[in-house]
């Protein structure tokens, strides 16, 4: 029956009993199929994990830019791992990167959820903060209302600083490298200069 209509006889559900089977041009399927998953997956919007990287002897207005930054970014819609780097003996206090990365979800709680608790990972201690978008809404919603109460229209005071810092914060995934790379080119620099020899 199906060569008579020159279209293909395909098994719907192997499972039933009996079978189920379907005529249909299997061709023409696949491709309505494939433009289907193209058409989704433009409308989707791919969330990024951003970095904010901070050490446990950071000063107070450097913590409030760093944070000023990781809400800019939540603010975009990307995800944000906020890291304290601890160098030399600085590991043996643990408990200061962890209320620093308090303090900073402290600061960004009105704006964010913690996807990922404060976790210590070899000289690392980490968070993840993911955006919050009904408490974004509604604190956009607040200013609106208190704006349109003053008679003043809302702006965000962001400053120049704190849009490049937006911007080169690093995404995690892409180049995930160490502060130590610049001894890596120098090795290599060397081992390209003794071969010649």
């Amino acid at each position: 029956m199906a060569r008579q209509r020159d279209v293909d006889l395909v098994e719907v559900a192997a499972q039933a009993s009996p079978p189920v089977c379907r005529l249909m041009d299997f061709g023409r399927y696949k491709y309505e199929q494939s433009k289907k998953d193209r058409e989704a997956k433009k409308n989707q919007v791919s969330v990024q994990l951003r970095e904010v990287r901070m050490k446990p002897k950071i000063d107070d207005h450097d913590v409030d830019f760093k944070t000023r930054t990781a809400a800019k970014l939540l603010k975009q819609g990307d995800k944000v791992k906020v890291t304290v780097m601890f160098r030399g003996r600085e590991i043996t206090h643990p408990q200061i990167g962890k209320n620093l990365l308090d303090r900073v979800f402290g600061n960004l709680e009105d704006i964010a959820t913690m996807e990922k608790t404060a976790m210590l990972e070899g000289r690392h201690m980490t968070i993840i903060l993911a955006p919050d978008k009904k408490k974004i809404a509604a604190k956009a919603k607040a200013a609106a209302a208190a704006a349109a109460l003053n008679g003043v229209a809302p702006r965000e005071e962001e400053d120049e600083a704190v849009l490049a810092a937006a911007a080169a914060a690093p995404v995690v995934g892409e180049e995930d490298t160490d502060d130590d790379t610049g001894d890596d080119l120098e090795e290599m620099e060397v081992e390209a200069g003794t071969s010649g020899d």
